[in-house]
């Protein structure tokens, strides 16, 4: 597909941004065939206002009956976007701290086939992010590790960074309406993505902070954050390591845990036994204790080593699209 002839859609939840929602859209450049605006349910009528205030004709309004959270209203535009044809289709909030300037940026490593999915990064240049708030930093700091085990792109961070792109031939593939539609949306997208295989890249911005209010709040997520991103760290081991692949690494999940508990579980009870009889413990028992604690660690580290090496490195979207038009092409 060439770059000049794709049809760019882009998505942009609207819930509470009236006051910055017809500047956002004014600054989208004509790389951009199509622009979505999603009114989640939203109290103030942001949809109604820019149906009465915009005069960009890319622009249609989208009403969601009930809120669905900002996952569903990306789902509902994703869903517009690919009916209408779009090949790429970006992501960016109504609330201008992300600039659609840096579009381009975005929708090309996919164009030209580096790329699935693109994110922001906001931490890719250590001296901007002074401007993001201390416990902003630290929370965004905890919620991009817990998103590298969970997700398994252990190469990129910022998982909550909402400023993304993603080829339509992905979308077709996800399951739109199992994926997460409150804020957790962003990192379990990701989840999401490994298990297509679809490569990952962070595009670096600049963090931006003006008069906005962010409605995700660090204290109010973490907990329901850190109960998801295990449910899907397990989901995704299974998946890749037992489901559709069984590799030397799936034995080092397995033997490891196994080694490090029975050692320890071992060492703890004979040490146990010694402090009530009052003697020391023998070294050959120390040593048969120690040996598959060492073991099962051991094993441990080379399956993330494993893990960490599998990060998907080669689009997918190509690929896809030769599969359907091979399919498509077969006799009945």
């Amino acid at each position: 597909m060439s770059p000049v002839n794709a049809k760019v859609g882009v998505v942009i939840p609207s819930y509470r941004v009236t006051a910055h929602i017809l500047d956002v859209v004014s600054r989208v450049g004509p790389r951009c065939h199509a622009i979505y605006v999603v009114d989640d349910a939203c109290p103030d009528g942001s949809g109604r206002f820019v149906q009465e205030h915009c005069r960009d004709p890319r622009v249609k309004v989208v009403f969601n009956a009930v809120n669905l959270g900002v996952g569903g209203a990306v789902m509902h535009g994703y869903r517009a976007a690919v009916d209408d044809g779009c090949d790429v289709i970006v992501k960016i909030d109504g609330d201008g701290q992300m600039a659609p300037e840096l579009l381009p940026q975005f929708i090309d490593p996919i164009l030209e086939g580096y790329a699935d999915y693109t994110k922001g990064n906001r931490f890719f240049d250590l001296s901007e992010i002074s401007q993001m708030p201390a416990v902003r930093l630290f929370g965004n700091a905890v919620l991009s590790f817990m998103s590298k085990i969970s997700s398994g792109y252990w190469d990129v961070f910022d998982p909550t960074n909402g400023y993304t792109a993603i080829h339509a031939r992905i979308v077709e593939h996800l399951p739109l309406d199992k994926i997460s539609r409150r804020y957790f949306f962003e990192s379990d997208m990701l989840f999401r993505l490994n298990t297509l295989r679809c490569v990952v890249l962070d595009v670096p911005m600049d963090a931006n902070y003006g008069d906005e209010e962010s409605n995700l709040k660090i204290k109010s997520i973490v907990f329901d954050f850190l109960f998801k991103h295990i449910r899907n760290f397990f989901k995704r081991i299974f998946y890749n390591y037992f489901l559709r692949d069984l590799s030397p690494a799936s034995l080092e999940l397995l033997a490891g845990p196994l080694l490090l508990c029975m050692g320890s579980v071992y060492g703890v009870t004979q040490w146990q036994s010694s402090a009530q009889q009052n003697v020391m413990t023998a070294p050959g028992t120390v040593m048969l204790a120690a040996l598959p604690v060492l073991m099962g660690f051991q094993l441990i580290l080379a399956f993330l080593s494993h893990d960490m090496q599998s990060v998907p490195k080669v689009a997918i979207h190509q690929r896809l699209h030769r599969k359907r038009k091979a399919l498509s092409q077969t006799p009945l």
